[in-house]
């Protein structure tokens, strides 16, 4: 029997210090496999997503027309309890005889778990927050293939056969816009190391930025990419420990713009609207990457169906909304609008780029010391 309740808007003040306590754990195992979902400092409760009033009523799926769920299921979670615990508990109080046990951590941490515990890990479902993260588990033997209609439900470049994306992130260019105007930047990720249109700030230390400089590696080669990252450093690059400091000092006009993950610019706007920071992309190249979030049936799951089940329901009207509206992700079913005056996903131009490789970072890093970057 179902229960009626209302998804949360955001994590509660609860979930959000247990996620802090979490992170001085798995923190460093973030940095190395481009984990985005860490704590950027001086976080104000409520900053990671208030949620959106007036709102449309998603489109999807509801989870009330998805199979009931059943007994038991171990969730290892590579996204932290202070963005997704809410939407976990809300799946599991929707049914009387469904419980989910969730073990939280680094996402290359939870992978290298479940190849040391073998066919006795209790795991059911890895739940990602790199697609990176994912591919390695299937190079471990340890998922198994999803039904073609779950994985179908996002676009092709956004599953493999053995696991499916959930919520998504692309990258972007934010700038302050008291300094600039959307003509003042361009299009290509090239110009900015070769012309850059004022002061500019990363976070190279962060997952996420070595994810990028990972994606331009891969689409541009080694050479062009040290020339790329020589170019930015020589232009005076200021270096932030996260991207929420990036776009923080966008709004504050520390420097003028810089290269973050789309959602800490809607954070910045969520803590204070009207901040003088807006979004730009980039077209078909490394700046324009979209990575994912995503779940994997491991290959020991107890009862592969209520597994393969529950991932469905992270795909289903209410849970996209909520990473809309809660984390600021891009929703990856077509009927949900991310949160914004952001295009949508069909409106991107995203390169074509395996995603899974974005978790070789020993090269980027090795790359980026070379030039003089302290990462």
């Amino acid at each position: 029997m179902k229960r009626t309740r209302r998804l949360p808007d955001r994590p509660g003040r609860r979930q959000f210090l247990a996620g802090s306590v979490a992170l001085g754990v798995t923190g460093m195992a973030g940095c190395l496999d481009s984990d985005d979902d860490e704590e950027p400092t001086d976080y104000e409760i409520g900053q990671i997503g208030s949620g959106r009033q007036g709102r449309d009523a998603p489109g999807g799926t509801p989870m009330a027309e998805m199979p009931d769920l059943s007994g038991e299921l171990t969730l290892y979670s590579g996204r932290h309890e202070f963005l997704v615990g809410d939407l976990v508990r809300y799946v599991e109080d929707l049914y009387d005889d469904f419980s989910v046990e969730v073990r939280y951590g680094g996402s290359t941490d939870l992978v290298n778990q479940i190849a040391t515990e073998g066919d006795a890990t209790p795991a059911d479902v890895f739940y990602s927050v790199n697609a990176g993260s994912l591919g390695a588990l299937v190079e471990e033997g340890r998922t198994r293939e999803l039904p073609e209609d779950l994985r179908t439900m996002v676009r092709e470049e956004f599953h493999t056969d053995q696991w499916v994306g959930t919520s998504g992130r692309a990258r972007t260019v934010p700038y302050n816009t008291d300094a600039l105007s959307s003509g003042d930047l361009s299009d290509d990720i090239v110009a900015y190391a070769d012309d850059p249109p004022g002061d500019l700030g990363w976070a190279p230390s962060y997952g996420s930025c070595q994810a990028f400089v990972t994606a331009m590696r891969i689409l541009e080669g080694e050479s062009a990419t040290r020339q790329w990252l020589q170019g930015v450093v020589d232009s005076g690059i200021a270096a932030y420990a996260d991207e929420f400091e990036v776009c923080r000092a966008i709004a504050d006009g520390e420097i003028d713009a810089g290269f973050t993950n789309h959602y800490y610019i809607q954070r910045v706007i969520d803590g204070s609207p009207g901040a003088p920071i807006d979004t730009a992309f980039t077209n078909g190249d490394a700046g324009a990457m979209f990575n994912v979030a995503g779940a994997a049936v491991t290959d020991a799951a107890s009862d592969a169906e209520l597994a393969e089940n529950f991932v469905r329901h992270l795909l289903s009207a209410e849970a996209q909304d909520y990473f809309a509206r809660a984390t600021f992700e891009y929703p990856l079913i077509p009927d949900v609008d991310p949160i914004g005056e952001l295009p949508t996903i069909d409106e991107l131009d995203v390169p074509d780029l395996d995603l899974t490789k974005l978790s070789d970072l020993e090269p980027t890093i090795d790359l980026m010391r070379e030039v003089g970057i302290d990462v």
